[in-house]
This record gives C-alpha cells, sequence and structure tokens, in this order.
C-alpha cells in the first residue's frame, strides 16, 4: 500500500463518491430484490449513502450502519435515514452484535478497504440469522472499473504515488465467490454491474475529483505545473459531449450468499 486512504469528511466523500454509490447500488438492489421488513446491517456505512437507499427502497424493520470514521458517521446522522437507522462506530472484522443478529448484512463498496476480507465476510455471516443473506458490491479495483481509475493512472504516468486499499484482489468477481463459499454460504451468485455517470462540465469533475478523499491529498501537494499537466492530460481522456458534459462508466461486481440453516441449533448469542 503506497499510503493511506482515510474518509473523514463525510460531505466531500458524498460529492465525489455517493452518486456513483447509488447508481451502483440501485442496480444491486434490484438483483438481490430482498423482501420488506428485514433487520439490516451496512458494513462500512461511510457517509450513510447506500443506508438511506435500504430505508428508501427496502422498508427494514431497522437498519444498523457502522463504521470506523467518526467524521463519516456524523454526516450519515444528518441524513433523513438517521430518522430510522443507526449509526455507530465498528470494525469489519470485529463486528460487535451477537450471533444471528440481522437478516442481511450488506457490505457496499468496502471488501477492498478490509484488511483481512476472509474475517470481514466470517463476521457477516456470524451476524446474519440462518437463511439470511450476506451480500457486498465493489468496484473491480483489479480490473479497471474504479470510477477514478483513468485519473488514478494518469498521476502514476506523472510519478505521483497513488493510495491503493489493502485488499484490492477482494473485489475480483472469482475473489468475492471464493470468499463467500469460504465463509460457508449457500445459493452463492455473483454479477457485474455497470454503470455511466454525468459530470454537467469538466470543471464540474475537476472539481469533484480535487476534493476527493483517496486523491485529494495528492492532488493538492501536487506542483502547479504537475497539476496542469495532469488536468490537460485528464480533459483529452474525457472529452465533453455538444452541451459541455463528462460522461463516463464504471464497473462493480457483486455477490450474494445465505446463512446455512445446516447446524443452526448450535449457534449461541
Amino acid at each position: 500500500m503506497t499510503d493511506q486512504i482515510r474518509f473523514d469528511d463525510g460531505a466531500a466523500y458524498e460529492r465525489y463518491m455517493g452518486e456513483w454509490s447509488r447508481l451502483a447500488g440501485e442496480t444491486f438492489l434490484d438483483w438481490l430484490a430482498p423482501r420488506t421488513g428485514l433487520r439490516w446491517l451496512d458494513v462500512g456505512c461511510g457517509n450513510g449513502a447506500f443506508t438511506e437507499m435500504i430505508i428508501g427502497r427496502c422498508a427494514p424493520a431497522s437498519a444498523h450502519g457502522i463504521d470506523p470514521s467518526e467524521g463519516q458517521l456524523a454526516y450519515a446522522r444528518t441524513r433523513p435515514a438517521a430518522r430510522v437507522a443507526q449509526f455507530s462506530q465498528g470494525d469489519a472484522m470485529a463486528l460487535p452484535f451477537p450471533d444471528d443478529t440481522f437478516d442481511a448484512a450488506v457490505m457496499p463498496l468496502v471488501i477492498f478497504f478490509v484488511p483481512d476480507p476472509a474475517e470481514g465476510v466470517a463476521e457477516m455471516a456470524r451476524v446474519v440469522r440462518p437463511g439470511g443473506i450476506v451480500t457486498a458490491y465493489a468496484w473491480d479495483m483489479e480490473g479497471g472499473g474504479f470510477p477514478y481509475g483513468a485519473l488514478q493512472e494518469e498521476m502514476r504516468g506523472l510519478g505521483v504515488a497513488v493510495p491503493t486499499p489493502p485488499s484490492p484482489e477482494a473485489s475480483r468477481i472469482d475473489a468475492m465467490r471464493d470468499l463467500w463459499a469460504g465463509a460457508g454460504l449457500d445459493s452463492v451468485e455473483t454479477r457485474e454491474i455497470d454503470v455511466r455517470r454525468t459530470f454537467n462540465d469538466f470543471d464540474d469533475y475537476w472539481a469533484t475529483v480535487r476534493g476527493g478523499p483517496s486523491v485529494g491529498s495528492q492532488l493538492a501537494a501536487m506542483a502547479p505545473e504537475t497539476l496542469a499537466s495532469l488536468e490537460a492530460r485528464m480533459r483529452a481522456r474525457l472529452p465533453a459531449d455538444a452541451a459541455g458534459r463528462i460522461t463516463y462508466g464504471a464497473r462493480a461486481n457483486a455477490v450474494k450468499g445465505r446463512v446455512s440453516n445446516r447446524g443452526a441449533g448450535d449457534r449461541r448469542d
């Protein structure tokens, strides 16, 4: 890992990744098609963007989001979803809940940030009841699916170090299937999710990435001439349409599985 990625500014993250998350999340929830009235856990809820989608689309009996960043959680608590959801600090590899607490656990755009992804999946399986669903979606980091992958590529081309998450390999679709199977989950399925986002113009895009929590500090530290070169490279890579808008795509991988009913009687809180 070249540097640690930290997400402490919920508002900046919302502009940078919130819309991407919702675009992928809509398709993800269409595929998941969960019934209403479930008890949900959002692991790595960040600023609450996906938790709010759960509230709006899934009519949950309850929803709980955990994240290590108090800055992100502070933003999440300002959302309308906070009237229903609870947000608290927590570690994906040591979930602060008893066994069988939830009907569904989701890890949205998070698994590549978990230092031990297998432990994170095992923890989700532990806190979900037998027959419940454990699921996730994540940008295909190694397959070119990350929304700002082109920017990172150009930064590296200029000799700028780009922070990387600790477990990018965990977002491969085959790796996700293996992680779910390795946790003993049943009926494991995977799928790809392709999305496209439109920025008002290049200035809108550029302001978004300059405030982005994963690269903003590196951009701010660049020499003016290097930053100008990077901007020119990105303008060439992201041509505008006749109205000046910038549109491009990203790809996520998704996985779902069920907690086995076998041996359910041996599980205890």
